[in-house]
């Protein structure tokens, strides 16, 4: 599979990143052959947090990919912390314990990546960055970044944090692509001018920071998949089209759209079902041209102004 530098580190990733939030669905035989499936096409980034399941997501995957330092050296594990019961944590503190806990789960002695989930209102730069150095020192995490943060929230930890933001975890799809429209629809008096993000792709794009867009096929929020959706007729016939044209599926299609973008995107699948994984995989191989891909974003209803 194609692959792409992770933010301003020499770490070389896939360009699709393996999402387990779903991992508990599945019985151990179905986890252990679609973790053996991913292997065997390239997509070896697991994309991990320590809510998924209540941690049990990292524990199936660990038993089902065999782990062992053997294995551990051919795949890149990240995993987010930071969500906890009614609130967000960014305390130094919470950082530590979660970074723990998840080693132990994923039965490994460091991360490859550690994201900060959600914004916590509360945080204070000085802790994380304490937390982040002591992580760092003894080994436990190698490269750090967030997720669903804007410029200023990331220019705020930027403060205090020495270590490069090396990616940002975003919720991104064609049929939510506000951070493209805000920036075609610059100072129009329409909807998808309205800068919701702080114009977060271009910041993303300017400090070399990877977006990972999560939800890639879902419209509003987990609302429902866009694909084979009689909400999104001429979508979904543009797409197919298309599709036809390349010989792959509508999946491969609403994924090379993501990564068709100069922005080097690294989208994040959720898939349990190896065949659509297999199809998220292919859209390493194809790109969209500049029409196809403009006629992909006009028909999910965004508009040019």
């Amino acid at each position: 599979m194609r692959k792409i530098k992770l933010g301003t580190s020499s770490l070389e990733i896939p360009v699709i990143a393996v999402g387990c939030m779903r991992i508990n669905s599945l019985s151990a035989a179905e986890a252990e052959r679609f973790v053996q499936s991913a292997m065997e096409a390239g997509a070896n980034f697991f994309d991990h947090a320590d809510i998924y399941g209540n941690g049990t997501c990292e524990e199936i995957f660990a038993d089902a990919i065999h782990m062992n330092d053997g294995v551990r050296e051919k795949i890149i594990l990240q995993s987010k912390c930071g969500i906890r019961k009614g609130m967000f944590d960014f305390s130094k503190e919470h950082i530590l314990e979660s970074v723990d806990g998840i080693l132990k789960r994923l039965k490994t002695d460091y991360l490859d990546i550690l994201l900060l989930h959600r914004p916590d209102a509360l945080v204070e730069p000085e802790e994380v960055a304490e937390a982040f150095d002591l992580l760092e020192s003894s080994g436990k995490v190698r490269h750090f970044g967030v997720s669903n943060q804007n410029p200023l929230q990331i220019q705020l930890l930027k403060k205090a944090v020495k270590q490069p933001i090396v990616a940002n975890q975003l919720q991104l799809s064609i049929t939510n692509a506000n951070m493209i429209s805000n920036g075609i629809n610059v100072n129009m008096e329409n909807d998808s001018a309205l800068n919701r993000d702080g114009s977060i792709l271009d910041y993303c794009r300017l400090n070399d920071i990877t977006i990972q867009p999560w939800s890639p096929f879902q419209y509003g929020f987990f609302e429902g998949v866009f694909l084979g959706s009689d909400k999104f007729p001429e979508l979904n016939r543009v797409i197919d089209e298309i599709a036809a044209k390349y010989e792959v599926s509508n999946t491969t299609i609403a994924i090379a759209w993501l990564l068709r973008h100069p922005a080097r995107m690294q989208p994040v699948t959720g898939t349990m079902n190896t065949e659509r994984l297999l199809d998220c995989v292919k859209a390493s191989d194809v790109r969209l041209t500049r029409q196809e891909w403009y006629d992909i974003y006009r028909a999910a209803g965004n508009v040019l102004p």
